[in-house]
């Protein structure tokens, strides 16, 4: 099983990635805020999807051991 931190931790980067696009969406007037929003939720998303792999190594070892 994944470890409460790795999942706490990705629960936390999902909702972040979802905060800067909605923030993306409302500062499409202003293009410099506009990609600064788009940049955090990518680097939001890199975080969740490494945070995924780091729970589905912790599973296939527990399932190890």
């Amino acid at each position: 099983m994944a470890d409460d931190e790795t999942e706490r931790l990705h629960d936390e980067q999902a909702r972040r990635a979802a905060a800067e696009r909605t923030q993306e969406r409302e500062s499409a007037a202003e293009p410099a805020e506009a990609h600064a929003h788009r940049r955090r939720a990518a680097k939001a998303a890199y975080l969740r999807d490494k945070l995924s792999e780091r729970a589905a190594s912790e599973n296939a070892a527990g399932d190890e051991g």
